[in-house]
């Protein structure tokens, strides 16, 4: 088979959750697929350069179809027009050959972003948190979700791929898809997550750079309203309270997200403010080292599809405290301490738990690094080829 690729998520090499599967779950499947032919079809006027490389050396039965067409005129024909179909696009692509045999194309969408196509497509959804909380999007999003007649998509798509059995769940629930259309295929984490030697150079280097002396807690993640910052800040104070902690220190790092005020506000009105300290948006390979000079990392999150940062905390032999709602139970089990997002007091003893020498602090990492250890975007892409080969 010949499949394509959208991969115009990757155009601005942006590092959110769905570029990030986007970007090491198609790395792998041409590593790895023995069989099939790759095209990825990306766009736009300005983007970041894509290759078919692998250790540097080129891939064959992997190609790159760049356009430059601008993208909100390409989303408005695709969405109303029904045009250009992608396979025409690829299909005269100089270098790329057609299919010469019927059914043998598929094309697959790493998120369900609208785009035209004739072919069999293959979706993955990551997560209809726009559904469950309208409110934790801007205007602008939610017109952008309505735009993407995502129902009408669910339902032409020919396979769906769901990043957890609580979005299989919400498809087939709120938008009627059949159960059996549905492939359940967690997401992975990048190897480069692991534990580092406390005398690690590089470590002591980074801890020099942002000023990272005193025992931290940490939060990764958008700044934004379902992530729950103001909770976990106000869990902070409570912690600040007890005299053991008179040195730690809150970490909040990520970009900035809609209504981020709210999280600045709390973080200006909190009792322990000169501890709390905002460290913007980091490249994957600082994160590694930010989550391996924390003491405890916290995710009390309303609402999340899969959850890319407790498992990489994990992986990285940090304990982890994270919220008992939606993908989260599913996907760490008692590896974690599982909190109810909205009791800030429940927040502040189960930090207060890990942050505390002993059994319980040591259970959770030895546990937590066998939990990161069962998500590879190895067996993510094997997963994934076998959908394809159901087409």
């Amino acid at each position: 088979m010949r499949i394509i690729i959208d991969v115009r998520l990757l155009s601005k090499g942006g590092s959110s959750g769905i570029e990030e599967y986007t970007r090491n779950l198609v790395s792998s499947i041409v590593e790895h697929d023995t069989e099939n032919e790759y095209t990825l079809f990306y766009n736009g006027w300005r983007k970041v350069p894509i290759t078919c490389q692998l250790d540097g050396r080129p891939i064959d039965k992997c190609r790159v179809v760049s356009k430059s067409i601008p993208n909100k005129l390409f989303d408005a024909t695709s969405r109303f027009l029904n045009w250009p179909k992608v396979e025409d696009l690829a299909r005269f692509d100089p270098g790329v050959k057609a299919a010469t045999t019927p059914g043998s194309t598929a094309v697959f969408s790493p998120h369900f972003n609208i785009l035209s196509t004739n072919l069999p497509h293959i979706i993955t959804f990551h997560d209809l948190s726009f559904l469950h909380h309208p409110d934790f999007f801007s205007r602008k999003q939610r017109v952008w979700h309505w735009l993407q007649n995502y129902k009408k998509t669910a339902a032409q798509a020919a396979r769906i791929i769901a990043i957890s059995e609580f979005t299989k769940h919400d498809l087939v629930n709120l938008l009627g898809v059949p159960p059996e259309k549905t492939s359940v295929i967690y997401s992975g984490i990048h190897p480069s997550f692991r534990p580092l030697p406390p005398d690690s150079p590089e470590l002591a280097e980074f801890k020099n750079k942002y000023k990272l002396t005193a025992p931290f807690v940490l939060y990764l993640g958008t700044l934004e309203p379902r992530k729950n910052v103001p909770a976990l800040i106000r869990a902070f104070d409570i912690l600040k309270q007890n005299p053991a902690h008179r040195d730690l220190e809150l970490v909040l790092a990520g970009p900035v997200g809609w209504l981020a005020d709210e999280v600045f506000r709390e973080a200006r009105q909190a009792r322990a403010r000169a501890q709390i300290r905002f460290l913007g948006h980091l490249k994957a390979e600082d994160r590694v080292l930010l989550y391996n000079a924390s003491s405890v990392f916290a995710f009390p999150s309303f609402f999340e599809g899969f959850g890319f940062p407790p498992l990489e905390a994990q992986a990285c032999g940090v304990p982890v405290v994270a919220s008992n709602r939606t993908s989260l139970p599913e996907i760490l089990g008692t590896s974690a301490k599982l909190i109810n997002p909205w009791r800030v007091g429940d927040i502040a003893g189960a930090l207060e738990e890990l942050l505390t020498p002993g059994a319980e602090r040591e259970r959770a990492i030895q546990e937590g690094i066998k939990n990161a250890s069962r998500f590879t975007w190895a067996e993510a892409a094997k997963k994934t080829i076998e959908v394809y080969n159901k087409i």
